[in-house]
């Protein structure tokens, strides 16, 4: 067990974007944990009044104010270099955790001490299951789990706790992804380190997802597919990645001459053909990124996928 009379272990880390409607009430549910942390919140420039928010709030978090709105992900790696304890918490701002939350998740990690990462119960406001950790798809999409298991392929970005220097070592966060599978990628670079990702299903969120980007709507199936193909360039065995990309890419040329095809977003050819420009600029610097992941792999990319795709 943590000794609670040390300093603090954790800063965790809250990205706001326009936060004013919901930002006081996870700041309140942080000043009611019964474990000491730091609070470090990232305001992706909002313009709502969320900056007066925080300065009258009476934890006083550190406020880190960016230019200009980086997404989830900008704002997760803006904030790594102002962490200085040893743990951080990735926290969205329309998430309250319950009292003993951070208590769970720094216990969960102190009992594995193989685990870089602990993710959260996250639950929805009406009380069923958001995710209990993430699972990677046979076509390698991170997918929410619906019941708690001990061990997860990866986390989920909206409530988890890291080790900072596990973080550190394996290049940190992927600010160009803006939002979406920043979680997944994370935790796949980390699973590829030789690190463990566990799961604190008593580690509960009450998180009222899609507030600042609604899912189902164009820009979020941009960023979630473009990142999704970027992620597996990046981590993924080559073959994986290649015949992912290239399913996406036919799959998008055949589209205008396919009638009846499905009306979300996602099947949109205009906004299929974005994610492949996406990905395209973004080619030579993934591919760069790549080259590193494997230089600081302990596993190879082979063994993760075997072990975890499709279960």
């Amino acid at each position: 067990m943590r000794d609670v009379t040390a300093n603090p272990a954790t800063t965790v880390v809250v990205v706001t974007w326009r936060g004013a409607p919901h930002v006081t009430a996870c700041l309140d549910a942080l000043a009611a944990q019964s474990r000491p942390h730091r609070t470090l919140v990232v305001d992706n420039a909002s313009d709502d009044g969320t900056a007066a928010l925080l300065a009258a709030h009476p934890s006083h978090p550190q406020v880190l104010r960016l230019p200009r709105n980086t997404g989830y992900a900008g704002a997760l790696a803006a904030a790594l270099p102002e962490v200085g304890t040893p743990l951080l918490a990735w926290l969205n701002d329309d998430a309250e955790p319950e009292p003993d939350w951070l208590a769970t998740l720094e216990d969960t990690l102190d009992q594995a001490p193989l685990a870089a990462a602990a993710t959260s119960l996250l639950v929805r406001p009406d009380g069923t299951t958001q995710s209990a950790g993430v699972r990677l798809t046979a076509d390698g999409h991170g997918a929410d789990l619906p019941e708690p298991a001990g061990e997860v392929f990866g986390f989920c970005g909206g409530a988890a706790l890291l080790r900072a220097d596990a973080l550190r070592a394996v290049g940190g966060v992927p600010a160009r992804f803006f939002c979406y599978y920043e979680d997944t990628d994370t935790a796949w670079r980390l699973r590829l380190a030789g690190w463990d990702v566990v799961a604190a299903p008593e580690a509960r969120v009450v998180h009222a997802h899609g507030v600042s980007s609604k899912p189902g709507s164009p820009l979020f199936h941009l960023w979630n597919e473009r990142n999704r193909l970027l992620m597996l360039l990046r981590c993924a065995p080559r073959g994986v990645a290649v015949t992912q990309l290239v399913r996406f890419a036919a799959l998008t040329a055949v589209l205008p001459l396919r009638p009846g095809r499905p009306a979300a977003a996602n099947f949109r050819f205009g906004l299929r053909c974005r994610v492949l420009a996406g990905v395209a600029a973004r080619l030579p610097a993934t591919l760069r990124a790549r080259r590193r992941i494997g230089r600081r792999a302990a596993l190879g990319r082979g063994a993760i996928w075997e072990a975890w795709a499709g279960l």
